[in-house]
């Protein structure tokens, strides 16, 4: 072979397709799509279902359809609601305890990504019989959990789809990530309906995460061609979509819209990873208890203006999803990040940490557990505990 032949070949295999893999659970979408749930379970052979909610779901009656959807297929259902906003490790351990004493066998989460995590994680629990704490980091979870099956009625977490779940530890003021395709639901029911009694900001909030998602997905240095196709279409459907549905929340057309868009963002995420945003606001959540997607809303253009330096293609890219126009490659990320506040001023987010109770003296201590996730892993430009403290600032 000529030396000629020789190097263009290697430049082929040199900038062909790095080798990923691509996971995701069995998925059903639709509107009115919940009330297949009986036969979905009775498929994966359940008969005594750990039905997991939470307060605020039960109320606005959804957890009530389905468990009748289970009761109309002959199955009987154990309610678990013991789930707080930032699910923590005594409520996983305490789900566990109670999903063993009635001898379920299959698991149906409904609610949002608190719900959908904690359900996730108590069945990790109760196949490997260990402490949830025992489960952190990536590929530690040994044993396959029961068949779940997880029914969303935020549009935002993705955890429907994702093989993430992150557990506040309560003691230590942390939240740490169990990250294993062992994670991934065995089914996810998603039906935009079940959206439509989310608050305007619940709406706002759980959107930003999501679009957080696609914009940490498409950067990730373990992206690949399968990922940035769901990342940007899911910022497009977001940019478009979430400002609409936030005017208009009962909106079908709208939350059919926001809820694909979660989808498609939550099946890049996880098998991208996310990225330093996401390492800042799980510090918030376990250290504040502070509300997921807000965190992540008040962090991300702070993120973007780091980064954007290692990735800016992939950032114009961003961009021209946002708007559906070109960008000029010798712009910066000023134009971005104006569409970025753009967006959560129209969503009703005010800026500023401050907003959510974060002082100056917090900081050294969020930056410390920011740097210990994860997440930080993927983010396109390293950072160090000091970089971390400057965004903290930043978005103070």
């Amino acid at each position: 072979m000529a030396k000629k032949d020789a190097e263009e070949l290697s430049n082929i295999l040199h900038t062909g397709f790095p080798i990923r893999k691509f996971v995701a659970p069995e998925i059903i979408l639709g509107d009115g799509s919940r009330s297949f749930i009986g036969q979905y379970v009775r498929s994966l052979s359940g008969r005594n279902i750990f039905l997991i909610s939470d307060t605020g779901v039960i109320k606005a009656g959804w957890a009530g359809e389905i468990a009748d959807y289970l009761n109309y297929s002959g199955l009987e259902v154990v309610t678990y609601d013991k789930v707080s906003p930032n699910p923590r490790s005594e409520e996983v351990m305490r789900g566990a305890e109670c999903y063993m004493e009635e001898e379920c066998d299959v698991i149906v989460a409904v609610g949002g990504g608190s719900v959908m995590d904690c359900g996730k994680t108590i069945g990790a629990v109760v196949s490997n019989r260990c402490n949830v704490l025992e489960l952190e980091g990536v590929d530690e979870v040994a044993l396959p959990a029961p068949p779940i099956i997880c029914i969303p009625t935020t549009a935002g977490s993705s955890a429907d789809v994702s093989q993430f779940a992150v557990i506040t530890d309560e003691r230590k003021k942390r939240k740490f990530a169990i990250v294993s395709k062992i994670m991934l639901p065995d089914l996810a029911i998603i039906d935009p309906e079940m959206t439509i009694t989310m608050s305007p900001e619940l709406t706002a909030a759980t959107g930003m995460d999501a679009l957080c998602h696609a914009f940490e997905a498409y950067v990730s240095n373990a992206s690949s061609v399968m990922t940035d196709m769901y990342a940007l279409e899911a910022t497009k459907l977001l940019a478009e979509y979430l400002p609409k549905v936030y005017a208009a929340p009962e909106n079908i057309i709208f939350r059919d819209q926001v809820m694909l868009g979660s989808m498609y963002a939550g099946l890049a995420f996880s098998n991208a990873s996310l990225g330093l945003v996401h390492a800042m606001a799980h510090s918030l959540g376990g250290y504040l208890d502070s509300p997921h997607g807000e965190c992540n809303a008040q962090l991300l253009e702070h993120v973007v203006a780091f980064n954007y330096s290692q990735v800016p293609d992939k950032y114009r890219a961003l961009e021209t999803a946002m708007s559906g126009k070109r960008t000029s490659k010798n712009k910066g990320p000023d134009d971005l990040i104006l569409k970025l506040r753009n967006m959560t001023d129209q969503l009703g987010i005010k800026p500023g940490l401050y907003n959510m109770g974060v002082k100056e003296k917090d900081i050294e201590f969020l930056s410390q557990n920011a740097f210990l996730d994860p997440c930080l892993a993927t983010n396109p430009r390293s950072a160090t505990i000091e970089d971390i403290e400057s965004l903290y600032h930043a978005a103070l």
